[in-house]
């Protein structure tokens, strides 16, 4: 049995963190999904500016946007959703086989919006109808800034993945801000049951550390944040709060271990994706990681409910002087920065393609 197969069979979905228009027109993501038991997909600003980069794949639509006076973010979001439509299709019957609970594909709202609670909720409920797409997340990052937009988006009834969360803190913050949201919907009268993932970041721990710590601390911050993440999560679905939630009809807002590609060259690329076997959650992979994992012959112990001897880990980095809360702030800060230039980024990239097939 492949290991993505032995994966998916623990408990875990396995999605791609990559898309272009050729890899959902020529098959590429079917055959994934065919051969490597994929069942998802995220996107994010520096994926897409990374696709348009390459090759004439989105020249057609392009010249076609710009001739009826689209430019900017309404160029991109038109290209992007044509994307995600496809992908959305090519993972519906995974979304309908499991009645809602996987099979999705993610698109990453303005970040330009992060301190506009009601214009993120607003532009996250816009895009999703947009897409015309049942089985698409708008990311919406869990900043304290983003805490109120989440609430007011699952009240709504859009589904949300949220994005940059590094630490337990912070992925309980953006919980309970998505229980207030169901919350309120059961209150009104409404399906409590809106799809949405927490993506918790994990490569970047060990970038931040590494040259902080000793050697034998090196590439192990980043796994004790996930799992630690994890436990809270499998507490918080065991609580008695997300439980009275699950009476009403709510199902619980998946876990998902996200950044995790190794950027340390001297790593196996599927190190971090060994880490983390953990049943009801997600791990979205870059397309490399992805392809390793599927020359594995099997995948590691699954994660401990409890986190086993995580909190051990956990307080050698406290020994070795690092201040996790203030390091996990500074990371969440950090990629929210990050975020806006991907996504200034982006923009340059479509005023380029635009001139460009203006142009001939």
């Amino acid at each position: 049995m492949s290991a993505t197969k032995q994966l998916h069979d623990a408990g875990q979905s396995i999605w791609l963190d990559y898309i272009t228009r050729d890899a959902v027109d020529d098959g590429t993501i079917e055959g994934y999904v065919r051969d490597l038991d994929l069942t998802g997909l995220t996107s994010n600003p520096t994926i897409f500016d990374q696709a348009l980069a390459k090759g004439d794949a989105y020249d057609d639509q392009t010249s076609d946007l710009v001739a009826a006076g689209k430019s900017g973010e309404d160029l991109f979001f038109e290209l992007a959703l044509t994307d995600l439509r496809g992908a959305c299709d090519i993972f519906s019957d995974v979304h309908a086989r499991t009645d809602g609970v996987d099979g999705w594909a993610s698109l990453e709202v303005s970040p330009l919006l992060a301190h506009d609670a009601r214009g993120t909720a607003a532009e996250a409920a816009r895009l999703h109808g947009a897409a015309d797409r049942e089985n698409l997340f708008i990311k919406i990052p869990g900043t304290a800034e983003g805490l109120k937009a989440i609430e007011e988006t699952i009240y709504a009834g859009t589904p949300v993945n949220v994005t940059l969360l590094f630490d337990a803190d912070q992925y309980v913050a953006q919980a309970e801000a998505y229980m207030r949201g169901v919350e309120r919907r059961v209150a009104d009268g409404l399906n409590p049951n809106v799809g949405s993932v927490a993506s918790l970041f994990v490569s970047r721990w060990d970038v931040a550390v590494n040259e902080e710590v000793e050697p034998e601390l090196h590439n192990r911050l980043g796994i004790a944040a996930g799992i630690d993440g994890y436990v809270a999560y499998r507490r918080l679905i065991e609580s008695d709060r997300w439980l009275r939630l699950e009476n009403e009809g709510a199902r619980p807002q998946r876990f998902l271990f996200a950044s995790t590609g190794t950027k340390d060259p001297a790593l196996p690329k599927t190190t971090y994706v060994d880490a983390f076997a953990a049943p009801l959650s997600v791990d979205t992979m870059p397309e490399e990681t992805l392809l390793a994992l599927s020359e594995n012959e099997g995948i590691g112990d699954l994660v401990p409910g409890d986190g086993g001897d995580n909190e051990a880990v956990l307080a050698e980095f406290r020994a070795a002087g690092v201040d996790l809360k203030a390091l996990a702030q500074r990371l969440q800060d950090e990629g929210a920065d990050k975020f806006v230039k991907s996504w200034e980024s982006l923009l340059e990239r479509i005023e380029e393609k635009s001139r460009a097939v203006a142009a001939g």
